[in-house]
Parts: structure tokens; C-alpha cells; sequence
């Protein structure tokens, strides 16, 4: 098909199933009645609409759990899918009713025959009606059969998705949800009980779980060899079994993943005594017997000795993040109490360095001094950043990290948001968002980079990390061309989440949550063009609600003036533009 659109449309854009052309184009085509598309196209059969379905599939593929805007499109769905299934089992019910109708004509006639016996058919007239029973009435009983209409309904309901551009989860995604969970679940130090009961910090936020739910997330964590989390889910899940009826997952799938990851823990005789009652339960199972053989081994007949060890489910270290006890304590709002001397030396101010500010001043709030970082109140409108997410949101893609040995763009666990680019030419909002950022920071903007907006999605966060590139200036230079490093970073808050979220400096045990409206500034580089160290900073995950972000990176190259150099190799700002040499 994509050929034919080449051949037929003479345009190269129709052949890229991406592209905003060939979608918009294949969802004219889907209106279009097939009677019509085959004088239009007459080399396409009546397959010509699954067809279509089928090649658009691509566009509404997974990565649904990485931003929160994609996921509410999902909203409606449930309603178009619970709409179908009623209809089709409306649709089944009807042919049911035929078919029993059938299938009681067919138990009345073969009674009555029983009772005359083999003389039945000696009747020329039974014998005519017993053949027409096994022939036609029998062709009509089988079309009948054949009539289930379940593909024309799952076609109906792929095409709805497709025309109102709804995407449905994937495997992926599924996948994705269930290691937000735990993710959310550790940083936060949510109990899995409360969690499964739908509770998050003493609230009730959600639905009960099932013993199968609790059983996935579980898995979830086992695929990922994570069997901290999967003891956790599945002795949840146990507990659910016993109070369920019916049940909503064996319990020998329980067992045998609950076994495993107790030996992976250490506790080897805890899994004996566990998978000896998933034999009791279910004698053939694959692996079972065998099982109990391996660990007796491992035992070497000391099985039998002492009590069964408790369950000790110990987390790993640092899951990749030497600071991550303190990161996550930072994220739960456990900051260390301020230094009250350093207290009185925090301030608002109205900054009204620059002409235009004396008629409109901009508010700032000084959160830190060295490095400095600072919170402008207020600074983009609500108006503003609708405009932002309305340009945004078409284009958001899965956010990307740049690989520390290649140098290369690629999606990571660490960072889950969508992102997209906007352009100052784009729009009047967004070179007006540029020029405030100009009178905000004092900092050059023309090599600066494109506003970034990034939308988080569930369980969204951004692992510890520098926003500036810590490499050698040749390799800089290859990276971002002759503007330099990353100089500094504003960030604007462009929704207020309801827990979590925020940005933390773990260095410096600083914690900042979102504020609508307002914008989180910092320096990334001392003003000696050495990456400060002190700046590796996260984003912690949200634990509810939204979170809309949009930032600009400032960079070097014509900053000469700007923030020039000061006298020593520690110079630092008092205050935002702060031009003094040897402070």
C-alpha cells in the first residue's frame, strides 16, 4: 500500500507511514466507501480497509506509560471496548437463540424416533426429513456456526482508535506500568498492602487490586530479575488468593515464582518447603519435582535440620545510584534543617536591572547562593502554557539520554517523559517565552537551545544526572558546534503534581516543588567554565498527578559580557546578573 500511495500521490511524504501526511491521507481513505476506493484504486480488493488498519498499527505502538498525556487519550476507551463487547454479545446471544432452537427441534425428532425404533426410518416421509435434517438444515446449522462476527467487531474497535488517534497499551507498556509502581513503591516507601488496597499514604486514591494484579507486578519484577519486588507482589498475592472465590490466578503460579526468588534471597529451605507444596498442589507441573531435586541437593541433606529461616527480603544497594538513600530522602521532603545564620541571607527581590523592567519587574526568590539558584515567581502565563502544550503534544516522543561511551541519543529506564522541541519562529508565545528568559537571566539567548517540553508520564522522574556534557572541549565542540557547554538551565513549571515530583540537588540537599507559573534557574558552570559538580541534580518521580515541564539550556558563546570570568576560580553570584569580579 505504501507503494501504491507513492505511485498514486506522486509524493514522497505518503510513503512515510510517520508522517502527519500519510496518516491524515489513510484516514480520508478509511471513509471513503469501498465501492468508491475501487474506482479510485482499482487494482485494491475488499480487504482494502484491514488493510489500512493493519499499516497504521505502527502509529499507535507502545511507550503509552512514559507521558500522562498519551495516556488520557485512553480515557474513552474502555467505553468504545465495553460499547463493542455488549454489541457482540448481543449479536452472539441472537445466534445462540438460533442455534438452540436448532439443536431442541434436532433432541424433539431424534426422540421420537427412539421411541419407534428402527422402523422410524421405514417411513418414506421420516427418512425424506432425516435427510433434509443432516443436509440443508444441517448446511444452515453450520453457516449459522460459522457466523461469529468477533473479527468484524475488533476491526470496528481498531478503527475507532485509529480515527480518533487513541492508542492502546502494549506488553511494553504493561511492563513499563508495573516498574513505576515499584519505582513510586520505593522512593516514597509505599506499603505493599496499602498499595494493593489502593491506598498511597493512608488515602484511598484507587481500586483493590487482585491476587492476578498483584501476581503481574510480581512477574513484572521477576523478568526483570528484581527479587526484592518479586517477594514483595507475591506473598501480596497469596494473601489475596485466600480471600478470593473465584480464584484469579493458581496458586501454583505463585509458588513457583515465590520459590525462586526466596533462593535467590538465600532462604533455599523456605523455597523447598514451598515448592513441596506446589507438587502437593499440582503433581505434573513442568518443573516442580525437579526443583525440589536441586534444592535437596543444594541442602545436601541438611534440609531437615532446624527451622524454617524467616523471610528476609533485603534490597539492593544502590540500584545503580551511589546517592540514591539520600535522593529518595529528598524526594520524600526529608531535607536536613537549614542553617539558620545561611536562613537570614535568603531573600526576595523584584529585579528590575534591564529598562523594560522598571515598568514590569520580575519577582525572585533566592533559594541558594552558592552555586546559586533561584526560583522567578510567576513568570509564564496560564495562557502561555497552554499554547506550549497545545504545540507540544503532537510531537512528544520518548525522552532520550546520551549514551556516556558512544556519544549517542538512546531511551533509557532512568529518564521516562516525552519531549518535544518548539522553535522561536514556531510560534509568537514561544519567542516571547525566549526574550523573557533573556531579561530573567541576563544570559544570551540566540545560542541557547530550542525550548524543550517534557511531559512526565507515570511514575515520570529523571535519574541523578549534570546537564552539562562532562567531556573534554574537543568533544564538546563535536557535540553542540561552537556555542560551548551548557552554561545554565531554566526550568519552567508548567503544572503543580499533587505529590512528588520535584527537583533535588543531592550534593547540596535541596529540594524544590513544583509551583505553577513559576521557573527554577540555575548555573550549571562556575563562572571559570568548569562544570560544578555540586549541580547533579533529579527529577523525582510523580506519585500523583501531572507533570508538565518546559526548559531552555543556556550555553557559553556569548556570554563573554554577560557573566564574564571573575578573579578567582571560585567567584560566584550574590543574586542573578550579579556582574562583581571577586565574590
Amino acid at each position: 500500500f505504501r507503494t501504491l500511495c507513492c505511485v498514486s500521490m506522486r509524493d514522497r511524504m505518503i510513503c512515510d507511514p510517520h508522517s502527519q501526511l500519510f496518516s491524515a491521507f489513510t484516514r480520508k481513505l478509511l471513509q471513503i466507501p469501498l465501492d468508491r476506493l475501487s474506482l479510485i484504486f482499482p487494482t485494491l480488493r475488499n480487504k482494502m480497509r484491514v488493510l489500512l488498519l493493519s499499516l497504521l498499527l505502527p502509529l499507535v505502538g507502545a511507550d503509552l506509560f512514559t507521558a500522562i498525556a498519551d495516556m488520557t487519550k485512553m480515557l474513552g476507551s474502555e467505553a468504545d471496548v465495553a460499547s463493542e463487547i455488549d454489541r457482540y454479545i448481543a449479536s452472539e446471544q441472537s445466534r445462540l437463540e438460533r442455534l438452540k432452537k436448532f439443536a431442541a427441534e434436532y433432541s424433539t425428532r431424534n426422540a421420537e424416533a427412539a421411541d419407534v425404533g428402527p422402523e422410524f426410518v421405514t417411513n418414506p416421509i421420516n427418512a425424506y426429513l432425516l435427510i433434509k435434517r443432516l443436509t440443508s438444515e444441517w448446511g444452515e446449522v453450520e453457516k449459522i456456526m460459522k457466523q461469529n462476527e468477533a473479527p468484524l467487531f475488533i476491526q470496528n474497535i481498531t478503527q475507532r482508535r485509529i480515527e480518533n488517534e487513541i492508542k492502546f497499551p502494549k506488553e511494553e507498556d504493561l511492563s513499563g506500568a508495573a516498574t513505576a509502581l515499584l519505582r513510586l513503591q520505593d522512593t516514597y516507601k509505599l506499603d505493599t498492602h496499602d498499595l494493593a488496597n489502593g491506598k498511597i499514604l493512608g488515602d484511598k486514591v484507587g481500586e483493590p487490586m487482585n491476587a492476578h494484579d498483584c501476581f503481574e507486578v510480581g512477574r513484572s519484577a521477576y523478568n526483570n530479575k528484581d527479587y526484592y519486588h518479586t517477594l514483595m507482589w507475591m506473598q501480596e498475592a497469596i494473601i489475596k488468593l485466600e480471600q478470593e472465590e473465584p480464584a484469579s490466578v493458581e496458586e501454583a503460579e505463585i509458588l513457583e515464582y515465590l520459590a525462586y526468588s526466596l533462593y535467590q534471597q538465600g532462604n533455599v529451605l523456605r523455597a523447598l518447603s514451598l515448592t513441596k507444596r506446589l507438587v502437593e498442589i499440582s503433581p505434573n507441573h513442568p518443573r516442580a519435582k525437579g526443583n525440589v531435586k536441586w534444592y535437596e541437593d543444594m541442602l545436601d541433606g541438611k534440609e531437615g535440620e532446624g527451622e524454617i529461616p524467616e523471610v528476609v527480603n533485603k534490597r539492593t544497594d544502590n540500584d545503580g545510584i551511589p546517592e540514591r538513600d539520600a535522593y529518595e530522602a529528598l524526594c520524600r521532603g526529608e531535607t536536613e534543617p537549614a542553617d539558620p545564620a545561611e536562613l537570614k541571607t535568603l531573600y526576595c527581590y523584584l529585579k528590575c536591572d534591564r529598562p523594560f523592567l522598571k515598568l514590569a519587574p520580575i519577582k525572585v526568590e533566592i533559594l541558594r547562593h552558592d552555586p546559586l539558584a533561584v526560583l522567578f515567581k510567576d513568570i509564564i502565563s496560564e495562557h502561555e502554557i497552554a499554547i506550549v502544550k497545545d504545540l507540544a503534544t503532537p510531537r512528544l516522543r520518548r525522552a532520550t539520554v546520551q549514551n556516556s561511551v558512544t556519544g549517542e541519543l538512546e531511551t533509557a529506564s532512568y529518564r521516562i517523559s516525552k519531549s518535544a522541541w518548539l522553535k522561536e519562529e514556531e510560534h509568537p508565545v514561544i519567542a516571547r517565552i525566549n526574550k523573557r528568559i533573556d531579561m530573567m537571566t541576563n544570559l544570551e539567548q540566540s545560542t541557547s537551545e530550542e525550548l524543550q517540553v517534557a511531559n512526565y508520564g507515570l511514575g515520570g522522574h529523571y535519574d541523578p544526572h549534570y546537564d552539562f556534557a562532562r567531556r573534554s572541549r574537543e568533544e564538546i565542540r563535536l557535540q553542540y558546534g561552537d556555542t560551548g557547554n551548557r552554561m545554565a538551565t531554566v526550568l519552567f513549571y508548567m503544572s503543580q503534581p499533587e505529590r512528588g515530583g520535584a527537583t533535588v540537588f543531592n550534593t547540596l540537599g535541596t529540594a524544590v516543588f513544583p509551583t505553577k507559573l513559576d521557573a527554577l534557574f540555575w548555573y550549571n558552570l562556575k563562572r571559570s567554565g568548569e562544570g560544578d559538580l555540586r549541580t547533579r541534580h533529579a527529577a523525582c518521580p510523580v506519585l500523583l498527578g501531572v507533570k508538565w515541564v518546559s526548559n531552555k539550556w543556556i550555553h557559553e558563546k556569548g556570554q563573554e559580557f554577560r557573566r564574564p570570568c571573575g578573579l578567582s576560580e571560585d567567584a560566584h553570584e550574590r543574586f542573578v546578573g550579579d556582574l562583581a569580579e571577586n565574590v
